[in-house]
């Protein structure tokens, strides 16, 4: 009975678990923690090492609830312009683990910028003292020096490496169990993302003295915004390398011998990717029926690419806008309402617009 965990279906790659509520439901904080075997026994997909966590960190849950929303978003984002925009990961268990089951350019990412949400969320629960189990770095004492002198370290610097040290043990788990191709491409992906997260770590500081001189400085480590990682893991999966498995199964080497050797921060990928024109079970694909093109671009979200050459409708719609506005000292910006009319174009769909399957 998962009455106690009401929501909607998310997922860590090929780990399925039902959402959290929001983090306003005190109530279900509460039960889930006193409950923590009974919920942990009752989310699906979870192997054993999985459960023990879950088990032993129940509040952790709620933070990875939130992992996964900011990577989901993140994930759209980062594809609203091509043909796969990450949306299929929303429409349930099924469609999601046929995306993951094609070794591509677009699996990789998903996996890099999934275990990149989990670092991210459970090291801003540490600051935030949301976790039993961790707090600031408590490596970031005492006083220290950097380029522009001495400086003492204060405040709650993010403690990055139990972030990463937590999904790696979490999301992890489940491709630890293979010992094939895949499981090594995901493990290699999932640590490409935590790599990601730590990447855009900064010092900030706060200046103590006389009329705000810099005499004193207090300093600690924070995570950038995550839309850093997302730009980032997004230029590794435009420079993603093929790969293919060597002669001892232990590790990758190139497909193509010109194309340099991938780093632990590249994203690599086995099999090519679809055109994801069409719907697809096989590929994850919803196909590109009903997607806005623009008619204008010549990139990827241009009518003709975007709609696979099969065209697109165009229907005239009035929408309200912020217009003639002019800012007013001190502090205000005023600006009217005003009717615009626009054209939006949308991909006609194939003449078969059902689901393809070869199986």
């Amino acid at each position: 009975n998962m009455n106690f965990l009401p929501g909607i279906w998310w997922s860590l790659p090929l780990v399925l678990i039902w959402a959290t509520p929001p983090v306003t439901s005190s109530w279900w904080y509460m039960g889930a923690v006193g409950s923590s075997r009974v919920m942990c026994d009752n989310v699906p997909g979870l192997v054993s090492r999985q459960r023990q966590l879950c088990r032993r960190h129940p509040e952790a849950m709620l933070s990875i609830g939130r992992g996964v929303a900011a990577w989901t978003a993140e994930c759209q984002h980062q594809f609203r312009r091509h043909r796969w925009d990450c949306n299929a990961l929303e429409r349930g268990q099924r469609l999601l683990g046929r995306v993951l089951l094609c070794s591509s350019r677009e699996s990789a990412f998903v996996h890099a910028i999934s275990s990149a949400g989990v670092v991210f969320a459970i090291t801003r629960a540490c600051s935030q003292g949301e976790l039993k189990s961790c707090s600031c770095d408590p490596q970031k004492k005492g006083s220290a020096k950097d380029s522009k002198g001495h400086f003492d370290w204060g405040g709650c610097s993010d403690n990055i490496d139990y972030g990463i040290k937590f999904a790696r043990a979490f999301v992890d788990a489940k491709e630890r169990k293979g010992k094939d191709a895949r499981a090594l491409m995901n493990l290699h992906n999932n640590r490409a993302g935590r790599k990601a997260v730590k990447r855009f770590l900064k010092q900030e500081c706060k200046c103590h003295g006389v009329s705000g001189s810099c005499t004193l400085r207090t300093c600690w480590l924070a995570m950038a915004d995550f839309r850093k990682t997302g730009d980032y893991l997004w230029k590794k999966y435009n420079g993603a390398i093929q790969v293919v498995m060597n002669q001892d199964g232990t590790g990758f080497t190139v497909a193509n011998k010109k194309f340099k050797k991938p780093t632990k921060n590249d994203l690599v990928y086995f099999e090519s990717s679809p055109d994801y024109c069409i719907r697809d079970r096989d590929v994850g694909s919803l196909g590109t029926a009903g997607r806005v093109c623009n008619q204008t671009s010549r990139g990827m979200d241009s009518c003709e690419v975007m709609c696979c050459g099969r065209g697109y409708d165009t229907s005239r719609v009035s929408r309200m806008t912020k217009c003639e506005c002019k800012f007013h000292w001190c502090c205000a910006v005023r600006c009217q309402d005003c009717l615009e009319v626009v054209d939006i174009h949308t991909c006609k769909a194939p003449k078969s617009a059902g689901w393809i399957s070869r199986t």
